[in-house]
Formats: structure tokens, C-alpha cells, sequence
């Protein structure tokens, strides 16, 4: 059980790695006038849309929805309000 969290847990700071590629992609695209370039990337993005079509989930990935899953059944659940003071204080202490 220790080698699947540790496991999860890369794969959580590769899908951070992940989130911050596609956010400098957007920010790049948002500053693309090309007409015909910004064309041609949706046609590469529309091409490759059947792929994406079947969302395919690592062990890792399933092994997050068993815990949250768990976590709700169990009610270890924390409101966004509280969620955010915890936020606050964490980062008063920093």
C-alpha cells in the first residue's frame, strides 16, 4: 500500500507538471493574432479530439477516487469556508 501512495504521489507532481504545460500553451495561445496559424492548431487539436473521447484512469488515478470515495462515505469532508480559513492561517505562519 505505501509503493501505490507513493506512487500516487508522483504522479500528482506529474500531473502538476502536466497542468503547467497546458497553462503556458493557453496564455501562448491567447497571445497568437495568426489567423492561419491559430487554424492550423485546430485542426491538429480537432484530429487528435478522438482520443480524447475515452477517458483512460491510471491505478493511481482510481486509487484517488477509492480514497475520495472513502472520505465522503466516511463524511471526512471539510467545507470550501473552512477549507479557505485553514489556507489563510497556513500561510500567516509561512
Amino acid at each position: 500500500m505505501a509503493l501505490k501512495i507513493i506512487r500516487f504521489l508522483i504522479k500528482i507532481k506529474i500531473m502538476a507538471s502536466i497542468d503547467n504545460l497546458r497553462n503556458n500553451i493557453i496564455d501562448t495561445l491567447f497571445a497568437i493574432t495568426n489567423k492561419d496559424f491559430l487554424t492550423a492548431i485546430g485542426k491538429i487539436i480537432d484530429n487528435t479530439k478522438t482520443d480524447m473521447d475515452v477517458a483512460r484512469l491510471t491505478e493511481e488515478q482510481k486509487l484517488m477516487l477509492q480514497m475520495s470515495e472513502s472520505d465522503i462515505k466516511n463524511e471526512r469532508m471539510i467545507s470550501q469556508d473552512d477549507l479557505d480559513k485553514n489556507d489563510l492561517e497556513w500561510l500567516k505562519r509561512k
